[in-house]
């Protein structure tokens, strides 16, 4: 169950509010829209702005919407509380305006985003998207009032405290300054104001303070004076409301010396007009003040009339003093008791129907639980040696001898060394300071030696000669053969080829640039070349058909393969060096410089460049600015530079 608000995040005024969603959709979305667009792409783009400011809008009185509770889901304490406080009438009606608003802004967005699909020109989609947008924001400002109370809703609500309605309380109330604040300040944590006059605590205040290990709360309500319910204000109804729905223990201070202000006799008929709401409750009447005046010093009639209301049934009393803290706990305590075991006994009941009988609900439970009783008691036993023990003296020259004593007989701390081998307990004391054996796997090494395992050794390294002498251990299959050497040589140069190739490519590779996949990278002809001629393979056919194919500009391709020929290859005419010479040939070089070539003189050059800047233009055009270009603007963003502003209209946007 939910017993505080902090967490409800702030609400908005309606100015701010507005900007906050104006200057999201500005931010998130493009702003840049051209007329020569095609009429989609511009209302595509005006209604994604119609579109995005309402799911802003909604968005944001959703959360709204949700961070505050609802009353019906709440505890009626806490119902009745914020109905006194802030006037539920009023506080749903500033919820469902926030609702219909919300409602409101998705209707103008579907009914203008329809709208937009019609229309024929960039002009007509702006003014469309304005339309939309200003209805939004003239909803928005009509919220000015609702969001303006609700955030003072949500503050009060963040200072309210935290009362839990189901744990155990001291509920407090009584006649304004009769020491209420003074027992919650003595009893528990709580930091509560306390001043000599009435009306002191206008609110609620909640202390806490631990029972037997339990975790209680006292709450201080404020002063309640003696008239009708209708006449009461906002602070006494607070009082009011926790004493009728917070099952608690019932504390009803009386001031018998009338400091308070308010006679005895008004403060008991005080107690009676409360009397009906406290039934069903523990009902505790407090005389405070005990310093002042005690109960017995009272008159007869009015000491009379008090033991009458005591003796009407339910209702106990106890007496203290805050000033002098005489009683405060003592009463704390009886109250906690008495508290305690009430609220078991109301478990205890509610299992049970009119006439004592266990339901089967209580019934389902008490036969899962079994309480163990032991079946005789049996008194405790001290043997004689415990009880005749003579108890310790320092002074005694018969006390018994202390590892303390042992300790300063030689050398003191830091000289003297625990013997921890005293207090060993095996058969033979004598034993104590044995070398302790080897152990293994817990088990001593030595009980587990052979006496024989000499001659065992002997006998074992003498059979082990036998057979090494008639050949045991010797194979007949061939050590050497010939083929698998052959397979091995082989495999360690495909290792060490594999091993090369993968070196080369990381030297190769540029980690700064994407990696292109094979089919993307260009090989040369002469690197094809290179790779056949090392694997054995002649090229020379392969080369005279791509160059007949093409014509190659500078030096010839062949000339990289110069010391990759096989050594061993059939013998021809010409040697290597000199085949390769002879294909060879000078680089080729333009005859003429291509910028002026054909070009008279420099005004012709001059309209040659226009023409072709004239040419280019045409494809620049594709590569124009679009909606999705950001463009900063002259004037300032108003999320940025909040303030008051001059003279002028908020239209920028």
């Amino acid at each position: 169950m939910k017993t505080t608000w902090k967490d409800i995040a702030p609400v908005p005024t309606a100015s701010e509010f507005l900007d906050i969603v104006l200057s999201r959709t500005q931010r998130r979305l493009p702003t840049q829209i051209r007329s020569g667009f095609k009429i989609s792409r511009i209302r595509a783009f005006y209604t994604r702005k119609v579109k995005f400011t309402a799911e802003t809008f909604s968005e944001k009185l959703s959360l709204i919407l949700e961070g505050f509770p609802r009353l019906n889901d709440l505890h009626p304490f806490h119902k009745d509380l914020m109905n006194t406080l802030y006037d539920a009438d009023h506080f749903r009606i500033a919820l469902g305006q926030l609702a219909t608003a919300k409602s409101l802004i998705e209707s103008i967005s579907r009914d203008y985003v329809r709208l937009l699909k019609y229309a024929q020109s960039l002009y007509q989609c702006k003014q469309l998207k304005r339309a939309a947008l200003g209805r939004m924001a003239t909803l928005t400002r009509r919220l000015k009032d609702p969001l303006l109370y609700l955030d003072q809703v949500r503050q009060h609500l963040g200072r309210l405290p935290s009362i839990d309605p189901t744990a155990r309380t001291l509920l407090i109330c009584g006649f304004p300054n009769t020491g209420k604040s003074s027992f919650l300040k003595s009893i528990s944590r709580a930091d509560v104001e306390v001043m000599p006059y009435a009306f002191t605590t206008k609110s609620l205040f909640v202390g806490h303070f631990d029972y037997q290990y339990l975790r209680f709360q006292a709450i201080d309500t404020p002063g309640v004076l003696d008239h009708p319910l209708e006449e009461m204000n906002t602070i006494e109804m607070q009082s009011i409301t926790a004493i009728a729905h917070l099952r608690a223990a019932i504390l009803y201070f009386m001031d018998l010396s009338e400091q308070c202000g308010y006679s005895v006799k008004s403060q008991m008929q005080l107690f009676r007009s409360l009397k009906p709401l406290f039934a069903n409750k523990l009902i505790f009447i407090v005389i405070n003040k005990i310093d002042i005046l005690r109960r017995d010093q009272l008159d007869t009639a009015t000491a009379t009339e008090l033991d009458e209301l005591i003796s009407s049934g339910g209702v106990e009393i106890v007496e203290l003093s805050c000033n002098t803290t005489e009683g405060v706990q003592e009463a704390k305590n009886l109250v906690s008791d008495r508290l305690l075991a009430h609220r078991v006994s109301e478990k205890v009941n509610a299992g049970t129907n009119g006439s004592g009988v266990i339901g089967s609900r209580l019934a389902d439970v008490m036969a899962r639980i079994h309480v163990a009783q032991p079946m005789e008691v049996r008194e405790s036993f001290i043997p004689e040696a415990v009880l005749g023990k003579k108890k310790y003296d320092k002074n005694d020259p018969n006390r018994p001898t202390l590892a303390r004593d042992v300790e300063e007989a030689n050398g003191g701390a830091g000289v003297f060394n625990v013997d921890l081998k005293a207090d060993y307990l095996l058969e033979n004391p004598e034993w104590k300071y044995d070398r302790i054996p080897e152990l293994l796997d817990g088990k001593n090494i030595y009980d587990y030696v052979d006496p024989d395992i000499e001659a065992k050794l002997q006998a074992l390294e003498e059979e082990e000669e036998k057979l090494e002498a008639e050949g045991f251990y010797e194979s007949d299959e061939e050590i050497d053969d010939v083929e698998e050497a052959e397979v091995r040589r082989k495999a360690d140069q495909i290792r060490t080829k594999q091993a090369l190739i993968r070196n080369e490519g990381r030297m190769r590779r540029i980690k700064n640039r994407a990696a292109l996949p094979r089919s993307a990278i260009k090989k040369p002809l002469s690197q094809l070349e290179d790779s056949l001629d090392q694997l054995g393979v002649d090229t020379e056919e392969l080369h005279l058909r791509g160059r007949a194919q093409t014509t190659s500009r500078g030096r010839s391709t062949t000339r990289s393969r110069l010391g990759t020929e096989d050594s061993n290859a059939m013998d021809i005419d010409q040697t290597p060096r000199e085949r390769l010479r002879s294909k060879s040939r000078a680089r080729s070089q333009p005859a003429t410089n291509r910028r002026v070539d054909g070009v008279v003189d420099m005004e012709t050059r001059s309209k040659a460049e226009k023409q072709a800047k004239l040419a280019q233009r045409k494809m620049n055009r594709n590569a124009r600015q679009g909606e999705g270009d950001r463009h900063t603007t002259a004037s300032l963003a108003r999320h940025l530079f909040s303030g008051r502003r001059s003279i002028g209209k908020a239209t920028h946007r």
